[in-house]
């Protein structure tokens, strides 16, 4: 490969913006080639564009115009979009799915070429799942390994009050994203893109759904948008169709808990026994409940100046047990205000083997004799 065919792509949006006469994608664009060249080691050629842009600067823009303005509502003048930080915190998923993560960033990362062979596909990933299950997490990796700033909608805000000018925001949100280098990230996408058979739905909000699909189908094929939903089921079909890619993000199983207790408490020691108790006790917690958790005892370690015990780590999964809708899921979500003796029988019950009579005095701050008490053992069975 030749070495420049790493900046085709930005070569390839600054050369149509300029034929459609598109000021603000050249400028964009030319500047995140710069960055990019300049990253490689190329600082010469990097600072020889930006001076570029600063000699063209009164040319190219229009006097006292904002640079990346964001664009906003025409009756509140609120901000339709954010600028998101990156997530700086752990990603754990399946390799699965990693899998298409890394195909849909390999796609986005060489769309020119595709785009040059007739192979290109929208740059477009649904994400779907239940809420803390890491959509905004995984959508912020994505913009960080593209390169890319995130730009994030509300969509559920966009539309509540102001329902006649929301085709108008929506078209703002993707011209907006066209223009620049960007993840347009399209948060709890189900407010906007609802079923438009839904009888008890506005005629208006079903108009709604018909702009956004329509700006969808408009959009520049560069640009890259990932859109998330806790609520799949009231996803249109015709929605559904618009995104080349579609990725589940469910509960994490037993290993990826194990991997979310290592990284999450990485300055807290920690065993073997401890990540597998605490992964076991973890079933059907999410990964943002998990790393809550984790927070909490790290929390109460500097404010404590103590170490975390393996105690403190299950007060607080018994105190966020109740916390989901789907309470069936969670082994502790009945425990979480029983008896400490209920506990302790509910533990060995559910694995002799992983909760010796030890490991359940930890767990409940009590000695191994108070442990045999609490599960009606009289003496030490437990090898």
């Amino acid at each position: 490969m030749n070495s420049y065919d790493r900046f085709m792509p930005e070569l390839f949006r600054i050369v149509g913006g300029a034929l459609r006469l598109d000021v603000k994608r050249v400028r964009n664009y030319t500047n995140h080639l710069a960055d990019k060249l300049e990253k490689e080691g190329d600082k010469k050629t990097a600072d020889r564009l930006r001076k570029m842009l600063e000699e063209s600067d009164r040319t190219l823009r229009p006097a006292g115009a904002a640079v990346a303005a964001l664009p906003v509502d025409g009756e509140t003048r609120f901000p339709l979009l954010e600028n998101a930080p990156p997530i700086d915190q752990p990603l754990i998923l399946t390799p699965a799915t990693w899998d298409v993560v890394h195909e849909f960033i390999d796609v986005a990362r060489s769309h020119a070429q595709l785009e040059a062979e007739g192979v290109s596909a929208p740059l477009s990933i649904m994400l779907h799942g239940p809420p803390g299950s890491g959509k905004s997490l995984l959508a912020s990796h994505i913009a960080g390994e593209l390169g890319f700033e995130m730009f994030t909608a509300r969509l559920d805000g966009l539309i509540s009050s102001y329902l006649g000018s929301t085709s108008k925001n929506i078209r703002a949100l993707f011209e907006f994203a066209s223009e620049r280098p960007c993840v347009l990230f399209l948060d709890e996408f189900d407010a906007i893109a609802k079923l438009r058979g839904d009888e008890q739905e506005l005629g208006e909000l079903k108009r709604v759904v018909n702009s956004f699909l329509q700006n969808l189908d408009g959009l520049e094929p560069h640009t890259v948008v990932i859109a998330a939903t806790n609520h799949q089921e009231l996803l249109d079909k015709a929605v559904w169709r618009r995104f080349a890619y579609r990725l589940e993000l469910g509960y994490p199983s037993i290993t990826e808990r194990a991997h979310m207790w290592q990284a999450f408490l990485e300055d807290i020691p920690t065993t073997k026994r401890d990540l597998a108790i605490l992964a076991d006790l973890s079933e059907g917690f999410s990964g943002s409940d998990i790393r809550e958790a984790a927070l909490r005892l790290r929390r109460q370690q500097i404010a404590s100046n103590r170490v975390a015990r393996l105690s403190d780590a299950f007060r607080a999964l018994l105190q966020l047990a109740p916390g989901d809708t789907q309470l069936d899921r969670r082994f502790l979500a009945p425990l979480s205000n029983a008896p400490r003796e209920v506990v302790a029988n509910a533990l060995r019950e559910r694995d002799s083997r992983l909760y010796s009579f030890n490991t359940i005095a930890r767990l409940l701050g009590v000695s191994k004799a108070t442990a045999f008490r609490l599960t009606g053992r009289a003496e030490d069975t437990d090898g």
